[in-house]
Parts: structure tokens; sequence; C-alpha cells
């Protein structure tokens, strides 16, 4: 294992489009979404503890979550557990983790990685992980992992790469990155075949990131590097409650990678899944003969079909008669709604908030 390898996991998340499952206080990132037996942040830990050193796994997350993941992940060494004190997006966390490391490893070169993914070949995502950091390392470049794209899907962000650019080995020059797109562009992304899904997965030496900061975020490089000296001390915790207040709350796709020349991608199919949504939650589920993923054993469905239906174990749900739904089903609250619809999550969130407060986010 190179000692120079890193991960930052990120795991503050709120999980919002896996309520009320998911909440505030204990989001997706700890749960066992898909029944497997582990949660999701457990699982992305092991993927990482294939191929790096123990005392370079890092998870970022909120300082509410902190002793969460004390309890998930009980072999951590507690100093590798970065509690950001509020939620400024991933560009800052990003910044904080690159000027850490580089006090102590001038030669580090790290991933940043969601928590909250599905990943079902370890073995190659392993492999193109490996691929990544040493192109990073060897080519001062940012890399990223694209996933083959199946569908049209709007709900992921999408990465253009020059086909006839491959430096090595199936890494290629990225052209550009976009957003979610409707479904029409969607369609036209699909078509042309030289577009991925993005999966927010990025690798990168920790000075060539820096630098990048310097350079297209001067003012929150300014931040961080007035601080460096307090990072790995006892100091570190401040530090931060001095620096993010100040931090712009952006993503480090629109801070630094739609900016930065030298990105390249890696064209990728490892059994991956953003699950961001119950409907995800259902296209990871082995369904039954009638299209239904029931996550408890306590269910008894009748003329039901194509439904996605989570409940605790302790509670019997009888069903009748629903069709492209999904039902989940918790202590003090029961959601259900259309498939179709699940994108207002957010919206009933909202409403919730405005009738009943705080209570049952």
């Amino acid at each position: 294992m190179n000692k120079h390898f890193y991960v930052a996991i990120l795991a503050g998340g709120l999980g919002t489009r896996f309520w009320p499952k998911s909440r505030a206080s204990f989001p997706k990132q700890f749960l066992d979404i898909l029944g497997t037996g582990e949660t999701l942040i457990q699982a992305a830990y092991k993927r990482y503890a294939s191929f790096m050193l123990p005392e370079n796994i890092y998870i970022v997350t909120s300082d509410e979550y902190v002793e969460i993941v004390k309890d998930q992940l009980p072999s951590i060494n507690y100093n590798n557990i970065l509690a950001e004190p509020s939620r400024k997006n991933t560009a800052p966390c990003v910044a904080y983790m690159a000027m850490k490391l580089l006090q102590t490893d001038p030669e580090a070169a790290f991933v940043v990685a969601p928590s909250d993914h599905i990943v079902t070949d370890i073995e190659t995502f392993k492999q193109l992980s490996l691929k990544g950091l040493n192109f990073a390392k060897d080519n001062d470049a940012f890399v990223t992992l694209g996933i083959q794209p199946t569908y049209p899907n709007t709900g992921y962000g999408y990465i253009q790469y020059d086909t006839n650019s491959s430096k090595d080995d199936n890494v290629f020059e990225v052209k550009t990155f976009t957003e979610k797109p409707d479904i029409e562009l969607a369609k036209t992304f699909l078509a042309s075949g030289d577009f991925l899904w993005n999966a927010g997965i990025f690798m990168w030496k920790a000075s060539g990131v820096l630098q990048a900061f310097e350079s297209f975020q001067p003012e929150m490089f300014e931040l961080f590097a007035s601080e460096k000296n307090n990072f790995n001390t006892a100091e570190e915790k401040y530090a931060l409650e001095r620096i993010y207040p100040l931090c712009v709350s952006i993503s480090i796709d629109y801070a630094i990678m739609e900016k930065a020349e030298n990105v390249f991608v890696i064209p990728a199919d490892f059994g991956w899944s953003d699950l961001g949504t119950w409907n995800s939650a259902y296209a990871n589920l082995n369904p039954d003969a009638r299209g239904n993923a029931i996550t408890s054993e306590n269910v008894i469905a009748f003329e039901t079909i194509n439904s996605m239906i989570s409940a605790p174990e302790e509670k019997l749900l009888v069903i009748q008669g629903l069709e492209d739904f999904i039902v989940v089903d918790t202590e003090d609250v029961l959601l259900i709604c259309k498939k179709e619809k699940e994108q207002q999550v957010k919206e009933f969130l909202a409403e919730v908030k405005k009738k009943k407060g705080d209570k049952y986010l």
C-alpha cells in the first residue's frame, strides 16, 4: 500500500431525499438502506480499506455526526474524523484536507469520495482508483472516475471527454462538466457516446489542488493558508471555527474542476449507483415477481405492483391496490407517494417544516 495515498470520505450530508427514514439527526449515510447488514458509510470505509492504510482513511463529517461515526467505525483513529463546523458544500472540505495533509506529507495524493454510493465490483473499483491516484501523482493532474451511462438519467451531472485523447491506457482529457440536464439533453448526451455520469469521485495531489485553489478561489485559499500551522494540533478545531463562517458555499466542481485545464477522466463500470433517492434504492434491490421491492419480512401486499416498500420489521403492513408507489413507514412518519413524484420529497419536507416545525425532519 502506498503510504502517500489518502482518502477523504464525505459523510456530512442530510440525505433529505430519503426522508422519512433519513433524518437530520441520523441521515442516510448511517443507515442500512438496502438491508445488506452494513450502513453506507461502513461499506465505503471497507472499500477503501482494501487498498489504503487505515491511518490514511479520513471521514469528513458534520460536528453533530462525530459520535455516530465513532460508533459505526469503531476501528478508526478518532483524529481521522474531521468535523466541519458548518455545511459549506464540498470545496472547503477539499481545501481543508489538502492543507492538513500537506503539513505532514508533501507527497500526499488523495481521493475525495461520497459515503453514500453503491459499488458492487470492488476489485475493479480498487484498480481504477489506484490507476487514477498514480496518474494524478505522476502527471500533477486532476482525475475523476466517470460512469458509463446506461440510460438518459436527469438526476446526475455529466462529463464530456475527448475520446481521441487517451494519455495512459483509458485516461482521457475532460472537455466539459454539465449539471443535471433535462431529459432531451440527457438523451443527446447518451447518443453522442462521449459523455459519462459524474460520480463525484476526484483524485489529485494535495499540492496541486491547493495551487488550483490559489488560482481560482484565492480568498478561500488564504483562509486555510493563514491557519495552516494550526492543523494537526490541538488548535485545529478552533481554526476551523474561524475559517468556515468566512468560506463561500460552493462545490468542488464549480470551484475548481470546471476551471482547471489538467483534468482527466477514467471511464468506469464497477456496479456504481448514486443511492440518492428511493427510486435508486428500488433499482438496487431485487423486486419480486410483481416488481415490488420490499425491505421488510413483515409486509403483505395484495394486487400491488412495481412499488418500493420500506417498513420496520416490528410492524405488520398490509397493502392493497398500489401501482408504482413508494411507501416508507417509520415510527412516527408514513410516506406514500407515486414513484414518479419522488423528486417532490423536498417540497413535502418544506411543507412539514412549515406546519409541524422541525419535529419530523
